[in-house]
C-alpha cells in the first residue's frame, strides 16, 4: 500500500532552557503554550501543529528522539497572515535581531517573502508571508 504525507504535526526542538525557549515563542510568535503527558512536557500550538520542547539533558530513554539532538540545530519556517515590513517592526519591537530579510524565498506554495531571525538556542526561524510576494 503507497500513502503519501498530509501535512507536518508537530517538530521537536531541543532547549538548553525550555523555560526560556518557551517564552521566547509566546512572546514573539504568539504561540499558545500548553503541558503534556504524565512528565508534564512542554509544547507551543500554532494553527493546527506544535513544537513540543525537549530539554537538553534529557536520556534518550525518557525521550525517543533523534541519535543527536543539540540546541541550535533547527532550520524552521513559519507562515504568517502580515506583510514582511510588519514582520520586522514586530521582531525590532521584540527585542529580537533581524539576521537577513525581507528576502524572496520559494515556499511550498511558491514564491513568499521572507524574514529571518534566531530563538533563544540559535535556532534559524524564517518568518515567511505569501501576501507581499516580490515580482518575479
Amino acid at each position: 500500500m503507497r500513502f503519501a504525507v498530509d501535512r507536518l504535526d508537530h517538530l521537536v526542538i531541543t532547549c538548553r532552557d525550555v523555560e526560556t525557549s518557551a517564552g521566547w515563542y509566546q512572546r514573539v510568535l504568539g504561540m499558545e503554550r500548553e503541558e503534556f503527558g504524565e512528565q508534564r512536557r512542554t509544547a507551543l500550538r500554532f494553527g493546527g501543529q506544535k513544537l513540543n520542547l525537549r530539554p537538553k539533558e534529557a536520556t534518550q530513554q525518557a525521550w525517543f528522539s533523534s541519535v543527536v539532538a543539540e540546541p541550535g540545530t533547527q532550520d524552521i519556517c513559519f507562515i504568517v497572515t502580515v506583510d514582511a515590513d510588519d514582520i520586522v517592526s514586530h521582531l525590532r519591537g521584540c527585542g529580537v535581531q533581524v539576521e537577513l530579510g525581507p528576502v524572496p524565498k520559494q515556499g511550498a506554495l511558491g514564491p513568499m517573502t521572507s524574514v529571518y531571525c534566531r530563538d533563544p538556542d540559535g535556532n534559524l526561524i524564517e518568518i515567511a508571508t505569501y501576501g507581499d510576494r516580490f515580482p518575479e
